[in-house]
């Protein structure tokens, strides 16, 4: 038999046999199937908005039904572990990137329908950050997808800025440079806000400084590496920003300085745009019930544009720091329900859909696919929010999303001693005893170093 025959009844055997496989695959969507969807926005109006969504997925699906279980995000992980164990795993569950990268962990997920998902979507759609994030330790594969959350960068005044002659706030020099510049105590203005309580803001504002510079808790073999010099020189760093804070120790309800005209920056998620645009969210950052030093203010109707955003911090490396919430496919016991899963999730990264969703919270609910920033339907939330900053400036906002990384993955892998370690609050006590009581950084470093070995001998 001639080669040229060969070959082509090859490519008619490979042809007819992929044909077969779609068949297949469509015949299996075709069956009547109910799955259940575990969501963690379990407020009655978020509920109801989602329940639309599904409706209008089972409407144009009739042999799929979904069933929608609000689970409270603090109790997912433990409900997930029952459910395993009595068999009754959801097909789909909305929660923290971390928690879904556990359960991978735990060959709980159905990793490679997640990663077909986001091939289909297409992976050059989707913000790079927190693909990484949920990337398993072999490459190209994927824990769960990436659906929203929220950024935090350096929101300033540009237009002081400008008239200083002065970069953007995204390197370190940058932001030192500022902080000085507009540091006036003897005015009652300050230069930045970065946390110094013992709390999660405090760490929100230190963790892309830190990654920044390359500096990591734990390398991907799990072996703590805190103490380090690039750690060190970021530690450094931020008790230096510190000294051009507002007075006394400082937490995120001085953000009432920036909005009351007496502050340059300060560190803060997306969830400040509504502060800075609606006279009616603003009103309770501008009084004087809050900071002795400030005497109360109007809304200034203009803030927003005055306002930019720096969402990514450079010097090693670009970092960005924010919160990612995914879908995970949990294994099933049959394909009728993994194809049912697979189509809800296509699903409900189609624009409308996808809109929908983000507009529960704007601001707070951001896309992770790229072109969603400057959709106009995206713009034009129910609050009129987004219109306020206009197109250019969120997909600006939402851009920190390209280098958002975290402490506790590293190389696909959830390191637990590190979430630990955020919830003991070590890292803001280290800094706390390091701006507010003067501990040498090196001695603060090594308490640290201690606390943190303690839990992962553990």
């Amino acid at each position: 038999m001639k080669k040229g025959v060969v070959l082509v009844l090859v490519l008619l055997i490979v042809g007819f046999g992929t044909l077969f496989a779609q068949a297949q695959a469509e015949a299996v969507a075709e069956k009547p199937v109910e799955i259940e969807f575990w969501t963690t926005e379990t407020q009655s109006d978020r509920m109801a908005t989602i329940q639309v969504l599904v409706d209008t997925f089972m409407a144009l699906n009739p042999s799929i039904s979904i069933n929608l279980i609000p689970v409270d995000e603090n109790s997912l992980a433990t409900q997930a572990q029952t459910a395993k164990a009595t068999g009754s795993l959801p097909a789909l569950f909305e929660g923290p990137a971390e928690t879904a990268v556990s359960f991978g962990a735990q060959n709980m997920l159905d990793i490679e329908s997640a990663t077909d998902v986001i091939k289909q979507i297409g992976i050059d759609r989707f913000y790079g950050g927190p693909l990484k994030v949920l990337e398993t330790s072999g490459k190209g594969q994927y824990y769960a997808l990436p659906y929203h959350g929220w950024i935090q960068g350096i929101w300033y005044r540009n237009d002081w800025f400008a008239h200083e002659g002065l970069k953007a706030p995204n390197t370190w020099d940058a932001v030192l440079a500022a902080a000085k510049r507009f540091y006036k105590p003897e005015m009652n203005q300050y230069g930045i806000l970065v946390g110094t309580l013992p709390e999660a803001y405090t760490e929100q504002c230190f963790t892309p400084i830190a990654m920044s510079n390359g500096a990591a808790l734990f390398n991907g073999k799990g072996e703590l590496i805190f103490n380090s010099p690039e750690m060190r020189e970021a530690v450094a760093f931020y008790a230096e920003l510190a000294k051009y804070n507002p007075p006394g120790p400082q937490t995120w309800r001085a953000r009432d300085y920036y909005l009351q005209g007496k502050m340059a920056m300060f560190f803060y998620s997306t969830y400040i745009m509504d502060d800075l645009a609606i006279q009616e969210v603003a009103a309770g950052s501008l009084t004087s019930e809050y900071f002795a030093e400030l005497k109360g203010s109007s809304f200034d109707p203009n803030l927003v544009g005055k306002t930019e955003v720096a969402s990514i911090m450079k010097k090693k490396v670009p970092a960005g720091y924010g919160t990612v919430v995914a879908f995970g496919l949990f294994n099933q016991s049959t394909p009728e329900e993994t194809v049912a899963a697979k189509k809800f999730l296509q699903y409900l990264y189609t624009p409308n859909a996808y809109i929908t969703f983000l507009h529960m919270a704007p601001g707070g609910m951001n896309p992770m696919l790229k072109e969603i920033a400057t959709n106009a339907r995206f713009q034009n939330d129910p609050k009129g929010l987004f219109k306020r900053y206009g197109s250019q400036k969120m997909a600006d906002i939402i851009n920190g999303l390209e280098n958002v990384q975290t402490f506790s993955i590293v190389d696909g892998k959830r390191i637990e001693a590190a979430s630990e370690i955020t919830a003991k609050m070590i890292i803001p006590q280290m800094l706390y005893k390091i701006t507010q009581e003067t501990m040498p950084i090196d001695t603060a470093m090594a308490w640290a170093e201690r606390e943190m070995l303690k839990i992962i001998q553990k």
